[in-house]
């Protein structure tokens, strides 16, 4: 829970941030009651911060004009947070925003105290995070730049794009909404004047981009969030059971345990269960295992295993 301290710092950011404040405005802001808005304006009074106060249905409060909160004080957590962030940025963001990165930890280094600085340095040595893309999106920052510009300004985007597992390309004009990144891949959410319906583009798979001058505009009951637990939301349409050999079961539980269901049994086998979209990856999966791993569910998989050995038999099988 914040302390007194936190909310009469985020109190006077809130007031500093726009002209007047209801007391009921601020309250829903910092998730307290009106009345403890009051006795937080008191305590503030108090200690010297200036106020002003308008009584009535259009009155509120705010801060005396030209009144600037003082220089930040960061204790070592808060600078941790503040670099780590930025590191985060740079990890998913790449080079769009390489220069406002450098820029941010040189002014942490400037003003933060040689103690505190290190401090944070070791914790940043300590607490690392790295490798949230699962492939280098270094070829393709300066689409995610452009898609950016245009999201931001609110202009429309030329796309030459090739779907899944389609060799020709097609040309479209879309309505860029937003960048999001899922599972490590970054994708662009937007409408597409093709398709004229909401689409997502996996950002690898644009071939060209072309930023235009023609303006849009987002629906105002558009979300983001929405769309995307709608739409990318998995979807399983196998349920899978294999049973594998102990070997095989402790690699499965270390690497899949985490969304795999497992099942010890007396032997020191287990039975694993799961769901799929599609039997693509788990055919692969199974056959890796070699004879550590029999298929129990479904028959298509089964299928699908038996059809694969043979044909990698024959690839080996001895010359007459």
């Amino acid at each position: 829970m914040p302390s007194v301290a936190t909310r009469l710092l985020s109190l006077i950011m809130l007031l500093q941030s726009r002209p007047s404040w209801k007391a009921s405005e601020l309250a829903d802001e910092l998730n307290v009651s009106e009345r403890t808005i009051h006795r937080y304006m008191v305590m503030l009074d108090e200690i010297g911060i200036p106020l002003y106060s308008e009584r009535g249905p259009h009155g509120g409060f705010s801060l005396v004009r030209g009144y600037k909160l003082p220089p930040l004080i960061f204790g070592p957590e808060e600078a941790t947070v503040l670099y780590m962030g930025a590191n985060l940025v740079q990890e998913v963001w790449g080079q769009t925003y390489e220069d406002a990165v450098t820029s941010v930890t040189a002014k942490l280094d400037n003003v933060l105290p040689d103690d505190l600085r290190q401090e944070v340095a070791r914790a940043r040595q300590s607490l690392v995070v790295s490798g949230l893309t699962a492939r280098d999106y270094r070829p393709w920052e300066p689409t995610i730049h452009t898609l950016r510009q245009c999201i931001g300004e609110r202009y429309c985007v030329r796309l030459v794009y090739r779907g899944l597992g389609r060799p020709q390309v097609t040309e479209r004009v879309v309505e860029p909404y937003a960048l999001t990144l899922q599972w490590g891949l970054w994708y662009l959410v937007g409408f597409c004047r093709l398709r004229e319906g909401l689409r997502t583009f996996r950002v690898d798979r644009i071939q060209q981009i072309q930023a235009s001058r023609d303006p849009f505009t987002i629906p105002r009951d558009f979300s983001v969030r929405e769309y995307l637990e709608r739409t990318m939301r998995f979807t399983p349409n196998y349920h899978v059971i294999v049973h594998l050999q102990p070997d095989a079961a402790l690699q499965a539980r270390e690497r899949h345990g985490h969304w795999m269901e497992m099942t010890d049994q007396e032997d020191g086998s287990t039975i694993a269960q799961f769901g799929v979209a599609n039997l693509d990856w788990v055919t692969g999966w199974v056959l890796g295992q070699g004879a550590a791993a029999r298929v129990q569910e479904p028959p298509e998989l089964i299928a699908r295993v038996r059809e694969a050995a043979e044909s990698a038999l024959k690839q080996y099988a001895p010359a007459d």
